[in-house]
């Protein structure tokens, strides 16, 4: 983190980047530094973006999910394992690799990142977009 910061303020002398601009750079250095995140930091924009999930069931069991980004980790952990645990919905969840998504999350990816389609027809589909 040490020779990060040395080049943020070597661009301030040199005259790259403001002071205000290096001080907020030196300040998102540190935060990641206290949570020890290697994760790139995400951009506003991208924070903007929604979390689509597709359930599409040959019995008609539908289920359509719209969750801004900002939400998604929180509300993927607690929803997979409260669909795990109800026998009418385990089946649709159990082959979904929640890490997988998060780790997609974690590194902006944009478009499809899960689709599951079962030998009966139903399937299951998660977009970020």
């Amino acid at each position: 983190m040490k020779e990060e910061i040395l080049r943020v303020l070597t661009m301030v002398q040199e005259g790259k980047i403001d002071a205000d601009k290096g001080s907020e750079l030196i300040q998102l250095l540190r935060e990641k530094d206290e949570t020890g995140s290697k994760q790139p930091v995400k951009t506003g924009k991208y924070l903007d973006k929604t979390l689509k999930i597709r359930v599409v069931s040959t019995e008609n069991d539908n289920v359509t999910v719209n969750l801004p980004i900002k939400l998604v980790k929180v509300v993927l952990m607690a929803g997979h394992s409260i669909a795990s645990s109800m026998p009418e919905s385990e089946k649709y969840v159990k082959d979904i690799d929640i890490n997988l998504i998060i780790e997609a999350i974690e590194n902006e990816l944009d478009g499809q990142i899960v689709d599951v389609k079962s030998a009966n027809g139903d399937s299951v589909s998660v977009i970020i977009e």
